[in-house]
């Protein structure tokens, strides 16, 4: 199995018109209250559904063979969203499962979608478990939100894009939840940026699974559960991250709070918990760029419907 430059280009030509090219914002740290280094924010979660993971979802449905019985994912959300979007698009059924921790507003876009949606299971391995049975009893198509090599290569398509926008990066922040998106990401620059993962210190998934030299079992809790907290990361992607991420860096619930509420002020963006854990990890200093570095960070999702903007007390 590859997920190269190569692949990533050639599943980029595949989805191109599915998808959207999302803007780069150029700001300076300085706009945050942090050190006047420059910092580069891909807003991917203007993407159709409002997350990156709807370049995953086209390019398994339009890079592998649909059966009549359609497509099936389970997610915490955003995933799930994507498919629908997808499925919806090119016409083919999809059954969608998602925890009970997915957002309303996840929950919502599913179904205008048009897909057939079940909510059950406490978190993202209930879901995935009750998928495995539909695609057992129906043959539907399983359209893995992260361990999929389709999944990767089209999550791979925004690092290519990050970088046609932004050639000179020194380092690129990437939110980790499952691993596709940093797996693919880290796949396209190949150590060409420093590709830097953030996980919520309610769910460490790549984190404990570098420290251990393999997957293993994490928490799967904090705010952003219903995006970052399964309960491992993928096996496809962990070789990646072990050759070309150069650290993980961990977030508090408070961090990716505060990091909501500066997106808003300073740039009137509104982003989900998961879509600004790269900023939270600026904000409260879990990584600080050298002097003059050339930092990226991907807002990766912005399936939300309220952001409470009151500082949080200091710890």
């Amino acid at each position: 199995m590859t997920v190269d430059r190569t692949d990533i280009d050639k599943t980029a030509a595949v989805i191109r018109p599915h998808v959207r090219v999302t803007p780069l914002l150029t700001v300076s740290g300085a706009d945050f209250g942090l050190a006047a280094f420059p910092l580069s924010l891909k807003l991917e979660l203007f993407q159709h559904a409002g997350s990156f993971k709807t370049r995953g979802a086209f390019a398994n449905l339009l890079l592998r063979q649909v059966p009549p019985a359609g497509v099936v994912a389970a997610s915490g959300g955003n995933h799930g969203a994507a498919v629908a979007y997808a499925a919806m698009r090119l016409r083919v059924p999809a059954k969608i499962f998602v925890p009970t921790v997915s957002s309303p507003a996840k929950i919502q876009r599913i179904r205008e979608y048009g897909a057939d949606l079940v909510v059950g299971g406490d978190r993202y391995a209930d879901a995935l478990a009750a998928s495995e049975e539909w695609v057992a009893r129906t043959g539907a198509l399983r359209v893995h939100a992260f361990d999929q090599r389709e999944t990767l290569l089209g999550q791979g398509t925004l690092g290519q894009e990050i970088e046609a926008q932004a050639p000179n990066l020194d380092t690129l922040l990437v939110a980790v939840g499952g691993g596709g998106l940093i797996g693919g990401i880290a796949a396209w620059y190949g150590g060409r940026a420093r590709v830097i993962g953030v996980e919520p210190e309610a769910a460490p998934t790549l984190h404990r699974a570098l420290q251990a030299g393999e997957p293993v079992d994490a928490p799967a809790g904090g705010i952003a559960a219903d995006s970052l907290a399964p309960r491992r990361v993928g096996a496809l992607m962990f070789p990646i991250a072990q050759r070309a991420i150069a650290r993980v860096v961990l977030v508090s619930d408070d961090a990716i709070r505060y990091a909501q509420q500066a997106l808003w002020s300073a740039a009137r963006v509104v982003a989900e918990p998961g879509g600004v854990a790269t900023l939270a990890a600026l904000l409260s200093n879990a990584y600080v760029p050298a002097a003059g570095e050339r930092v990226g960070a991907v807002i990766s999702g912005g399936n939300t419907t309220a952001v409470d903007f009151e500082r949080p007390a200091a710890s």
